[in-house]
Order: C-alpha cells, then structure tokens, then sequence
C-alpha cells in the first residue's frame, strides 16, 4: 500500500498529463468520429436533393417536349389546314387570269386599258396571297407555341401542387385550356379578311411603278417581299399585328390579376390569366426579335426556291414581272403545306433564338 502510495507521489504529474492526453485524444477522436458522421450526412442529404433536382429537371424537359408535340402535330395542322382554305377563298385569283387568258384569245374582248387594270390587280394581288401566307404561317408557328408553353407551365406547376390542387375546378380549368389553345383560330375566322385588307394596302404601295415589264432579279424580288411586310409591321401604332391573333378586350387586359383598380372590382378567371400572359409575351422585345429573323429566314429561302424553279427563268440576271407573277401566287401554298412536310415551318422551329425563347416562356415557373 505504501508503495502504491510513494509510487503515485513519485509520478503523479507524468499520470495526470498522460490522462490528460489520453483524454483529450478520446475526445478529439469523438470529435472527429461525430463531425465526420455529420458530414457524411450532410454528403448523403446534398446527393439525395441531387437526384431529386435531377427527377425534376428531367421530368420538366419531358413534359416540355411532351407539350411541343401537341403544338405540333394537333394544333398547328389543324390551323394551318383552315387557314390554306381561306387564303385559297379570300384571294382566288382564278377569275383574274381566266379574264386575261380569254383577252389573249379573244384579242376583241378586253380593251387596253382593261388589260392592264386586270395585270395591276394580278400584280397587286399576286404579291398580297405570299406576303398573307408568310405572315400568317410565321406568327401562328410562333403564336401556337407561345400558347403550348404558357399552358405546359401552368399545368406543370398545378401538378407540383399536388393532386388535390388539379381535381380542385378541374372541369372549369378544362375549359379554359381548351378555350385558349382555340384562339389560335381567331386569325382564320375572325381577322384574316382585315389582315388582308393590309397588307393589299401594303402591297399596293411598294409596288406603285413597277410594270410588267420590269427585270425582277433575286435581289429585286427580295427587297420586294421584306418591303411590303416591313411597311405593313409598321403602319398602325406599336404591336398594331396583335389584333390579327388575339382578340382584344380593353377591360380583360388592363389587370394582371383580380383586385380593385380605380375602385371597380375585377375577377379575372384562368382563361383570361392565360390570355393576359400570352399578350404580354407576344408585345415583348424579344418576340419582336424572332419574328424579325423568321421572317428574314423564310424570304431568303423562299427567294432561293423561286431561284431554282424550272419555267422562272434565270432569276439571277433578272426576268420580266409578268412572267414571275405566276410562280409567286403559288408559293403560298407551299408556304402553307402541313406542318410535317413544311419546310418552312421546320425551319423556324429549328433556329437557335427560337427555341432558346420558348425554352424560357416555358421555365419561367411562378406558384
């Protein structure tokens, strides 16, 4: 007992220092046992948020191409289909050329001054049926996508909400998708004796002066066309066109939203919601811009083709007006084909600032 007593006096600092360490290695080792499990932890929750970021973004990019299908292959078609039809009706220019064909054989039947009122309206009338079909099969491309995507992003969010969010008026909202993805038929049935009208006013005055007689080469026939669409872009007030594609309603777009202005209470429902943002988009700077390139996209290519065309003759070095009349009225139908055999149409979905635009309509995700 006495040398456990003289042998704990002797080294009793060496005892405590070596417990002190031992004890200090044990609590660091502690430490570092219950940081290391936390991080870990924290390793495995960042990775499990991962995968669900992932989930999400893959599960937003099917449903977003899910959506470019239905503008594609129902919508669209169906517009377009309606819309060839009413061209063809609005501006037959049957009756012109049978006139004139008749004239030609009959040379007694026409007089001079007949002939060339027929051959101005022929001009006239030749160039209003290609620049009508350009810009309408343009804007309804753009407009329909501008619906799909606005639509996609609000059913997609719906879902995040939860199941009881979409059962909640789920006949009411129905309706309102419905509805709004049919205004993309306001144009045909509505607008496009006005839209016509316009751009006659436009054709008319770009080619004031121009004979029959004229050489129009690739070049002539490209300012021809941009100038007649620019003039008509920029005749009325800012964004005048969007009454050609959208129906307007001062008091359903003076609010974004239900509440009080100026004391008088709005309730605006899903639909208008829907149509409010789709004019918002279709007045931005950016739609602008698009529209602006897909236009000049479409009449470089279709210039090309009239190029290449058997019967025009060597557009290059330049042909009577009158001989290329004829090809001209019949670019419309082509511009007008089906959407999976149109060429133009697969064009302008195919342009980088395009889809880079929907892209972004569509990921604009706002509860």
């Amino acid at each position: 007992m006495l040398s456990l007593r003289d042998f704990w006096r002797r080294h009793k600092r060496k005892i405590l220092v070596t417990a002190g360490v031992i004890g200090s290695g044990y609590f660091l080792y502690k430490l570092h046992e219950t940081n290391r499990t936390r991080l870990h932890d924290l390793e495995r929750e960042f990775d499990d948020q991962r995968k669900i970021d992932e989930l999400i973004k893959a599960q937003m990019q099917a449903h977003f191409e899910n959506i470019q299908r239905i503008a594609d292959t129902m919508t669209l078609p169906h517009v377009m289909y309606y819309l060839k039809g009413q061209i063809e009706d609005e501006l037959d220019l049957s009756s012109l050329t049978e006139r004139l064909v008749k004239g030609k054989g009959q040379p007694n039947t026409l007089t001079p001054s007949e002939k060339l009122e027929l051959w101005d309206k022929l001009k006239i009338l030749s160039f209003t049926r290609l620049a009508v079909s350009l810009w309408a099969m343009i804007m309804l491309t753009l407009y329909i996508r501008v619906l799909a995507n606005i639509l996609g992003r609000h059913l997609y969010v719906d879902a995040a909400h939860g199941p009881d969010y979409l059962l909640e008026d789920a006949d009411v909202n129905m309706e309102s998708q419905q509805k709004f993805l049919a205004s993309a038929d306001f144009l045909s049935i509505y607008a496009l004796p006005s839209l016509i009208s316009n751009m006659q006013g436009a054709a008319a005055e770009v080619l004031k002066g121009k004979q029959l007689r004229d050489l129009f080469n690739t070049r002539v026939l490209h300012d021809t066309i941009t100038q007649i669409l620019d003039l008509f872009m920029k005749s009325g007030g800012p964004h005048h066109w969007l009454v050609f594609l959208m129906p307007v309603d001062n008091t359903l777009y003076k609010v974004p939203s239900s509440g009080n202005v100026g004391g008088v209470h709005y309730d605006i429902n899903r639909l208008d919601q829907f149509m409010v943002e789709a004019r918002a988009v279709l007045s931005s700077n950016e739609f602008e811009h698009i529209v602006e390139q897909s236009i000049k996209k479409v009449i470089d290519t279709l210039v090309e083709d009239l190029k290449v065309q058997a019967g025009v003759g060597d557009l290059s070095a330049g042909v009577p007006l009158a001989k290329l009349l004829p090809r001209v009225a019949l670019m419309s139908p082509r511009l007008l084909e089906e959407p999976s055999n149109n060429k133009f149409i697969q064009m302008i979905r195919n342009m980088q600032e395009v889809e880079v635009f929907f892209t972004l309509i569509y990921s604009d995700v706002q509860s």
